[in-house]
C-alpha cells in the first residue's frame, strides 16, 4: 500500500512542479500584464474556497472517498484540455476554474485516505509524502531545461500527460472505509467553533496568504534579475530538495519537539524567507539559502498542519477538515496572496510583495504563539 499511496503524490505534486513554477511564464509567453496573471492565478486558487468542502461533504457522507478521487482526476483532465481550443483571457479563466475546481477536490480527499491507512501511525505520514516532493523537484527541474530549448508553450502538453498520471495512479488503491468517530455524532461546526481550531485555521490562511507572491511571481521576478529558466527551475527544485530532507525526519522530530514548536519554528523561518526575497534578490548565494528554507514553510509546516487537522476532526469529519485546510489556506489564502501581491506588484514594485508576505507570517506566528499550548504529536491536550 505504501507505493500506491506514494504513487498518487508523485504524479500529482509533478503537475503542480510544472504548473506552479512555469504557470506564470507561460501566461507572459501571451502576453499578459502582471495584473492580469495575478487575477488567473488568484482564480485557480479561489476554487479551493468551495470545491474541496462540496466533495468532501459528498465524500464523507457516501463514504466512497477514492471514487470521488477518481472521478474528480479525470474530469480535471478533460477540463484543462480545453486550454487547446483558445488562449483568450476570459477563456483561460473559465478553463482555470473548472479544471481547479476538480483537480483540487482530489488532494485533501487522499490525504484523509492516507491518513486512514495509516490508523495510529500518523507520524509517518511524511515519509509517504515526501514522493510528491520528488514528483515536484523532478518536474520542476526538468522542465526548466525543456522550456529553455522549447519555449513556455509547450507547458500544456506536459500537464495533459501528468493529469493522465494522477488518474491512472487513483485505480490503484482501494477504497478505504470511513472511520468512526470517538465522540460521537459532535458536529462539523462544533468542531469549528473551538477556539484552537479558528486559530489554526486563520494561522493556515495567513501562512500561505505570504506565499502568492511566491507562487504567482518567483519565476518571473528572477528571470527579471537575470536568472536563466535552468537556473530558476534548479531553485525550485533545491527548495523541494530540502522540503524532502525534512520529509525524512519528521516522524522523528515531531514526538521530540512537539507541534507547538515546530510551527513557531516555521513561521519565524518563513517570514526570514521573505525578507531574503525582498532584499537579496541580486545575490544568488541568498537566493540558495531563502530555498532551503522551504524546508520550514512548508515541509514542517505542511507536516505539523495535517497533524492537528486529522486530530482536531476526527471520525466522519476527517474528509472535511482536510477540505477545510485546504480551502481556507491553498484556497482562500493563496486566492487573496495572489490577486494582492499582482497589484501590489504592479503599483509598487515586486519588493513590497515580499514585505507583506513577510508580515503576513509574522502576524501568524504571533496568533500560534497565543494559541496552539499544550499540544503533543497528536494535537491532544
Amino acid at each position: 500500500m505504501y507505493y500506491r499511496l506514494s504513487g498518487f503524490y508523485l504524479f500529482y505534486f509533478a503537475a503542480l512542479g510544472a504548473l506552479v513554477p512555469y504557470w506564470g511564464l507561460y501566461l507572459k509567453s501571451l502576453g499578459y500584464r502582471p495584473e492580469q496573471i495575478g487575477e488567473l492565478f488568484a482564480i485557480l486558487m479561489a476554487t479551493k474556497m468551495l470545491a474541496p468542502y462540496l466533495w468532501a461533504w459528498i465524500a464523507d457522507h457516501t463514504g466512497r472517498r477514492m471514487f470521488i478521487i477518481r472521478l474528480v482526476s479525470l474530469l480535471a483532465l478533460f477540463a484543462f484540455a480545453g486550454i487547446y481550443r483558445g488562449g483568450g483571457f476570459w477563456w483561460l479563466a473559465l478553463v482555470m476554474m473548472a479544471f481547479s475546481f476538480f483537480w483540487n477536490a482530489a488532494l485533501p480527499q487522499f490525504e484523509a485516505v492516507t491518513m486512514s491507512y495509516l490508523g495510529h501511525d500518523t507520524h509517518r505520514y511524511s515519509v509517504i509524502r515526501l514522493w510528491g516532493s520528488v514528483g515536484f523537484i523532478v518536474s520542476a527541474a526538468g522542465l526548466g531545461y525543456v522550456l529553455q530549448d522549447q519555449g513556455a508553450r509547450i507547458l500544456p502538453d506536459v500537464m495533459v500527460l501528468l493529469l493522465l498520471g494522477i488518474w491512472l495512479s487513483s485505480l490503484l488503491v482501494p477504497e478505504q472505509p470511513v472511520p468512526v468517530d470517538p465522540h460521537g455524532n459532535r458536529s462539523i461546526l462544533g468542531v469549528i467553533r473551538q477556539p484552537v481550531v479558528l486559530a489554526l485555521l486563520l494561522i493556515c490562511f495567513l501562512m500561505q496568504f505570504s506565499h502568492g507572491p511566491y507562487y504567482t511571481f518567483y519565476s518571473i521576478y528572477l528571470e527579471a534579475h537575470g536568472y536563466s529558466r535552468v537556473v530558476i527551475g534548479q531553485l525550485w527544485a533545491l527548495g523541494v530538495l530540502a522540503e524532502i530532507g525534512v520529509f525524512l525526519i519528521m516522524h522523528r522530530l515531531l514526538p521530540r519537539f512537539g507541534v507547538r514548536v515546530l510551527l513557531l519554528l516555521s513561521l519565524s523561518l518563513t517570514t526570514v524567507r521573505w525578507l531574503l526575497l525582498a532584499l537579496f534578490v541580486d545575490y544568488a548565494a541568498w537566493m540558495v539559502a531563502a530555498q532551503i528554507l522551504h524546508a520550514a514553510s512548508f515541509g514542517v509546516y505542511h507536516v505539523v498542519a495535517i497533524t492537528l487537522i486529522h486530530q482536531f476532526f476526527p471520525g466522519r469529519h476527517q474528509g472535511r477538515g482536510q477540505a477545510l485546510y485546504s480551502s481556507l489556506s491553498f484556497g482562500a489564502g493563496g486566492a487573496a496572496g495572489s490577486l494582492v501581491s499582482g497589484y501590489s506588484w504592479a503599483h509598487f514594485g515586486p519588493e513590497s510583495s515580499y514585505l507583506l508576505a513577510a508580515a503576513a507570517s509574522t502576524l501568524a506566528a504571533w496568533i500560534a504563539w497565543r494559541t496552539i499550548r499544550g499540544y503533543d504529536v497528536r494535537g491532544s491536550g
